[in-house]
């Protein structure tokens, strides 16, 4: 059961200490991710040249991997970025976009995990399944499956890397191969905004960097990414205004928030 005590505490160190979250993400969400990052309280950097990766990872407190917009040039530096970061011992976000769409995109996501265990691994259920299940495809980037569907295989990718899983959809699946987490907030409205997914893996990021449990870490972020998500819809007209509204969310999330809102 997830505490809402908890989750509140997390944002309140995270808030006090502004860690500084290196990403190397995609084109599409940067901005987006960028302020939601600043909007919680934590320091963004999005830096992916492969010049100045391991420089960056060496004054960072976590690394988010995200391969929206691959590029072999953009491959290199997320193999030298996670590479530093494990050598730091500071966590690593990875997340699979579009992972069972493309063979380039599945081999990329399969050839980094190997080189380098991540700390928290966050996809949709389809993205999931496809790391275990080459025959498992996505719809672009989109997931062909509920996240419920796609619990085994969670559990079966966090033992196989020895990492915490998360699911993102209708309900949040959380696991690290053994305990299982739910979160069941959010609003049918958020897979209407492009990023939010790539959001929640920022978010984790920055969780990850003051939370040392992983399995917390990922789950609070998810707490707090779809209680803001509930948040922002109820001044949101659409989904344009709702991308607009979580930042808004997430910076004036409260205790209370969290307390009222949590299931």
């Amino acid at each position: 059961m997830i505490q809402p005590h908890a989750v509140w505490a997390d944002v309140e160190k995270l808030r006090e200490t502004a860690p500084l979250v290196h990403n190397i993400t995609n084109f599409v969400v940067m901005n987006t991710t960028a302020n939601a990052l600043l909007a919680i309280g934590a320091s963004p950097v999005m830096a992916h040249a492969a010049e100045e990766v391991t420089d960056m990872v060496a004054i960072a407190s976590a690394l988010v991997i995200n391969i929206g917009t691959l590029s072999p040039d953009w491959v290199d530096a997320m193999r030298l970025a996670m590479s530093a970061a494990s050598k730091k011992k500071i966590p690593i976000v990875f997340d699979p976009v579009g992972a069972g769409a493309t063979p380039y995109r599945t081999n990329t996501c399969k050839l980094l995990l190997n080189a380098v265990r991540p700390t928290i691994i966050r996809g949709n259920a389809s993205e999931i399944m496809a790391l275990l299940n080459e025959d498992i495809k996505t719809k672009g980037v989109d997931s062909t499956m509920s996240s419920i569907s796609a619990q085994d295989a969670a559990k079966a990718l966090a033992i196989r890397y020895q990492c915490v899983v998360v699911v993102s959809g209708e309900i949040d699946v959380i696991t690290d191969g053994t305990d299982v987490m739910l979160v069941k907030n959010g609003h049918p409205m958020m897979p209407k905004v492009t990023g939010m997914g790539c959001t929640a893996t920022a978010l984790i990021g920055a969780f990850a960097a003051i939370q040392p449990n992983p399995l917390l870490a990922a789950t609070h972020a998810m707490a707090v990414m779809s209680i803001c998500g509930e948040m922002a819809a109820r001044h949101s007209a659409g989904p344009a205004t709702l991308q607009l509204h979580i930042i808004d969310s997430f910076y004036n999330l409260t205790g209370s928030d969290i307390d009222t809102i949590l299931i």
